[in-house]
């Protein structure tokens, strides 16, 4: 396996944000807390030690041993990991994902990946210390539209699942058997069917995928949508349905960031909460200024409290609240005693907006680590590259310059007549001035004769170089469709490709991706097969 880096912003696939906020762009650095260094996290392991108490951290571990309690046989790896939350000394590192079918895009285990090998490298570096790599399973999610499918091998599996718009963790799988496992090809791992085979649930069925995948080394999945869990939530809840203090500040620091030109990756509601309703579906909460009321919107049905009400109700019941995308972050911080969160471009951009509110609840706000990105090429196009002289790291310019680069490489002629255009124009300028001083009223002809033979000239030129791009049409033909086999669409591998794509040919792709990956290096990584 050969292992190249460049620059993210060498890609050409990440935001101006993300490229100065790697730069560490001073005007920047409001919006997070500490970059993500290995000495950073020196205080922000105190930070968060005197901050997190053993309240919140004997909550954790008991929803977490209860939702274990659905897995047949916990890996040790995973079992040591819950024993070793139960200490002081025991952090962890976050990333989180929607729950797409069998993983969905690449990125997802890439994001995972990251997590388990921070952890290892902040093992060495505080011994200390233990940290556990976690996923937030993100079941509260009601689009069903966003993870109902998945890309492998160039084709779209889908799931038309009924009863959508709620929690898509509570979601039954009927169907999906039929719909869309039948048709994946034989010879995928096990595991993936396993997983839905034997849960009721599509959170059930994604813990125990990331549990075949990931267990082995340690990984530990919570999902939020817990009865124990949502008790921590109370405080957010009162002062999120008393002042919607998320609200201004969110709108606050979007202003900031619009000014410096950014744009903002999410919007604030005035209440930036769901409610979760007894017909299973998560619904807006709305807060009405001019009635004094909350209006909780259930379809077909109109539901009205008085805030007194609604507050009453968060704290006798405040699992049936759900944070939206706004104050979610903040329950997670809440729950866990969380270093660092590890998200993509979008995600890190949306973290930026949401600093305030950590600072208005006393939360510490976690360390922001942009994930691991990759290109996979396995072996055959690994040679396909080879064979038209290209290394891993060119295949990322613009197709048109890779073909000059090809037909250069293989003596093709470029064709130009950029020269002939210049003398042409030239030509007709001293034919103007020469209507000019005879007939000015025939330079307007002049002008006409002149485009219309610029015109026929860059029509040669065109006729011309496809006459010279036949003579290598073969090579531009595989150049064409190695290029869309890595960039799918014009889009990153790892935002379209399912993991199968690789696992099914290349069992050791995990291991493989532990190895080459290093976090803070903050560098995409290409990795080639030889």
């Amino acid at each position: 396996m050969s292992v190249t880096t460049l620059r993210y912003a060498d890609t050409g696939s990440f935001s101006p944000l993300i490229a100065d906020y790697l730069g560490r762009r001073p005007e920047l650095s409001q919006y997070y807390h500490r970059f993500p260094t290995l000495e950073e996290f020196a205080a922000q392991i105190e930070e968060k030690k005197a901050a997190y108490t053993p309240e919140a951290r004997q909550r954790l571990v008991a929803a977490l041993r209860e939702q274990y309690a659905a897995v047949p046989e916990v890996n040790p790896a995973v079992q040591a990991n819950l024993e070793l939350l139960e200490k002081e000394t025991t952090f962890t590192i976050t990333t989180g994902h929607q729950l797409n079918l069998l993983t969905g895009p690449l990125y997802f285990v890439y994001k995972i990946v990251t997590a388990l090998k921070l952890c290892r490298q902040l093992k060495e570096q505080y011994p200390q210390y233990d940290f556990v790599p976690v996923y937030w399973m993100a079941t509260e999610d009601h689009d069903f539209a966003e993870i109902n499918h998945l890309h492998l091998f160039g084709k779209k599996y889908e799931w038309n699942a009924a009863n959508t718009g709620g929690p898509v963790g509570r979601l039954a799988l009927d169907g999906l058997e039929e719909e869309l496992l039948q048709q994946l090809p034989a010879d995928m791992p096990a595991a993936f069917r396993e997983a839905y085979a034997t849960s009721g649930t599509l959170a059930e069925a994604m813990r125990k995928l990331t549990h075949s995948l990931f267990g082995q080394y340690g990984l530990v999945a919570l999902d939020g949508d817990s009865a124990i869990l949502k008790q921590a939530l109370v405080p957010v809840l009162e002062k999120e349905i008393q002042q919607q203090a998320s609200n201004q500040a969110v709108q606050a620091t979007n202003q900031q960031l619009e000014a410096a030109g950014y744009k903002a990756q999410v919007y604030s509601r005035p209440l930036n909460l769901f409610f979760l309703t007894d017909g299973g579906k998560r619904e807006r909460l709305e807060y009405d200024a001019a009635a004094d009321c909350v209006q909780i919107t259930v379809r077909n049905t109109n539901r009205c409290h008085s805030q007194e009400e609604l507050l009453e109700l968060a704290r006798q019941h405040p699992e049936q609240f759900s944070p939206n995308v706004v104050l979610r972050p903040l329950y997670q911080e809440l729950l866990l005693p969380n270093l660092c969160y590890i998200g993509g471009g979008a995600e890190v951009a949306y973290w930026f907006q949401l600093k305030q509110i950590f600072t208005d609840n006393q939360v510490p706000f976690p360390i922001l680590l942009l994930r691991n990105s990759g290109l996979y090429i396995g072996k055959a196009n690994a040679g396909k590259l080879r064979k038209l002289g290209l290394t891993a790291t060119d295949i990322f310019r613009p197709l048109p310059d890779l073909k000059k680069q090809v037909g250069a490489a293989l003596g093709q002629e470029e064709v130009s007549l950029s020269a002939q255009q210049q003398a042409l124009a030239a030509v007709f300028k001293e034919v103007s001035d020469l209507a000019q001083r005879l007939d000015p009223t025939l330079v307007k002809t002049v002008a006409a004769e002149q485009q219309k033979a610029a015109a026929s000239l860059a029509g040669l030129e065109k006729r011309l170089s496809k006459a010279a791009e036949a003579k290598h049409e073969v090579a531009y033909g595989q150049l064409t469709a190695l290029k869309e086999k890595l960039f799918p669409g014009g889009s990153l591998q790892e935002r379209v490709d399912n993991v199968l794509s690789i696992l099914i040919n290349n069992p050791a792709f995990i291991d493989q991706l532990l190895e080459a990956f290093d976090p803070l290096a903050l560098e995409f990584t290409v990795l080639e097969e030889e």
